[in-house]
């Protein structure tokens, strides 16, 4: 069954130019969980409500306050994770009710008001857990798209993804605050042996486990028949980028995509929840695809994002910091990274990847030049032992 569209395809009066989204979003346990802990939230911002999807796929004509469409992907273990992350969709709808709906909607008003929310969302999700101390620790990644007139504004906090695909090709719109990210930035991993690390799912950073966060937000122009794909690693860890920019060529129907997607990922294992939402935007109010567009990561400048934090950074050597157990199952850790100190946690990841990262604190730079001392001061007492050695011997030769 369908869901009634609120709006009419048919013209708006006036000849006022419209842009459609057609939208469906999935999420299921996976094969080796007995609880989910993801979350998608889809709202009409215009009336402030977030839309089920029980009957089916939903139409909408986007107003002039936007879109929003949102997936977390909570960490700390049943109750806690599925809390965190439910917490984030509903604190960041909250917080654009009160901000965004008041004032003229511009675009710089609508990216500030996203960033604004996602940290609000952070302050208030880490001020529960230390409130309730059964919920320590807990976190969620957080990607949160909003549609204002033809532009996306993607705020990232964490692994969880969006993509963008046009003619054919599927191309990610935010970067992985991952360790496997920054090593392969670094250029001390390919992205293929990144894809099969057992560290692959240590993130930088998350909603709730530290009292502050900086969010990446990037933007992207849409076209008519674009398609946004947002989901958690538990898809995009399975799914290659090409397989959805296949899927979503063939498929038509977005219930159908989206369980296509779903399937898929459980086929090769399900071992974590697998959460999608997908949509197609339509409508004269959008403009077709010329060969110039620019597709892909592209951060918004604005003051106290990550963005604007890593062109600050001034490069000198830094202590790793320690990482947090999360999940077990698959590990899921946090490292501790200071706001401003991105750039340089990339420049020395390929020592902290040497550390047992998973389930312990790494050993820290500091600590390995410790260790290594005596060793060194035991050859080199030996090497200069044996050079009087055989001085003495030539000298009495």
């Amino acid at each position: 069954m369908t869901v009634s569209p609120p709006h009419s395809l048919q013209s708006r009066p006036g000849g006022e130019r419209r842009v459609v989204a057609r939208v469906f979003a999935l999420s299921d346990v996976g094969r080796t969980r007995d609880h989910n802990e993801d979350t998608f939230l889809v709202a009409d911002l215009g009336s402030g409500a977030p839309l089920d999807f029980e009957l089916g796929y939903h139409e909408i004509t986007a107003d002039a306050h936007g879109l929003l469409f949102l997936v977390a992907d909570g960490m700390g273990g049943a109750a806690s994770g599925e809390l965190a992350s439910g917490m984030a969709g509903t604190l960041v709808l909250e917080a654009l009710r009160q901000q965004w709906m008041t004032g003229a909607p511009t675009s710089d008003r609508f990216a500030t008001a996203l960033r604004d929310a996602t940290v609000n969302a952070n302050s208030r999700i880490h001020q529960y857990a230390k409130e309730h101390p059964e919920h320590r620790g807990m976190g969620t990644t957080a990607t949160i798209a909003g549609l204002l007139g033809d532009r996306l504004y993607v705020v990232q906090v964490g692994d969880s993804r969006a993509y963008l695909v046009r003619d054919g090709t599927a191309r990610q719109l935010t970067k992985d605050q991952s360790l496997m990210q920054r090593l392969v930035e670094a250029g001390e991993l390919t992205p293929e042996e990144a894809e099969v690390s057992d560290r692959r799912n240590i993130i930088l950073q998350a909603l709730g486990p530290e009292a502050h966060v900086t969010v990446d937000i990037t933007h992207q122009q849409v076209r008519r028949g674009d398609t946004l794909i947002v989901c958690s690693d538990g898809l995009s860890g399975l799914v290659k980028a090409n397989e959805l920019a296949a899927c979503a060529g063939e498929v038509s129907d977005l219930r159908q995509l989206c369980r296509q997607l779903v399937d898929r990922a459980n086929e090769r294992g399900g071992p974590d929840n697998i959460t999608v939402v997908a949509v197609r935007f339509e409508g004269d109010g959008l403009d077709e695809a010329t060969a110039t567009d620019r597709v892909g990561y592209t951060a918004f400048p604005m003051a106290g994002t990550l963005n604007d934090q890593m062109r600050e950074v001034v490069a000198t050597p830094l202590t790793p910091p320690r990482a947090i157990r999360a999940d077990p199952t698959p590990p899921k850790g946090i490292r501790r990274t200071a706001v401003g100190e991105m750039e340089a946690e990339r420049r020395r990841a390929a020592l902290a990847a040497e550390a047992p990262l998973i389930g312990a604190p790494p050993p820290v730079l500091e600590e390995r030049r410790r260790a290594a001392i005596p060793v060194f001061m035991v050859l080199g007492l030996a090497a200069l032992a044996a050079l009087l050695w055989t001085a003495y011997q030539v000298a009495n030769g």
